[in-house]
């Protein structure tokens, strides 16, 4: 990894964007709920583009790797933070099933983001 710090700032920013508008727009949540749902993975989305895109500004070798590296982190700080907060105890509980047909796999575009970006820049990166 270029910079492990770096990737685990911008991971933690990759959950924290989209969790403030979650919780901005909550109510949209319980009135309109296919609403919510349709913005949130576009949030996530701009999420990713931008952290991904901040990250690789000063990345010129292995890049393929490091954007797979870079999703994996990603996700896996999203997917802890979310579990910790979503534990039985928390106000904010929620099944482990209903959590991952809710939430869960839409942190599957994490890693798709990244390497998809990753294969991009490293293809024009080649192409100089």
């Amino acid at each position: 990894m270029k910079s492990l710090k770096k990737s685990i700032l911008f991971g933690f920013l990759v959950w924290l964007l989209p969790f403030i508008v979650a919780f901005l727009i909550f109510p949209i949540h319980e009135s309109n709920r296919p609403l919510f749902e349709s913005i949130m993975p576009i949030v996530i989305t701009i999420s990713v583009i931008i952290f991904t895109y901040l990250y690789f500004k000063n990345v010129d070798k292995n890049i393929k790797a490091e954007a797979v590296k870079l999703g994996i982190i990603f996700i896996l700080i999203s997917l802890v933070i979310d579990l910790i907060m979503f534990m039985p105890n928390s106000p904010m509980h929620m099944e482990l099933l209903d959590y991952t047909m809710d939430i869960g796999l839409t942190y599957l575009m994490i890693p798709i983001i990244t390497i998809g970006m990753g294969y991009a820049i490293d293809r024009e990166k080649n192409k100089k």
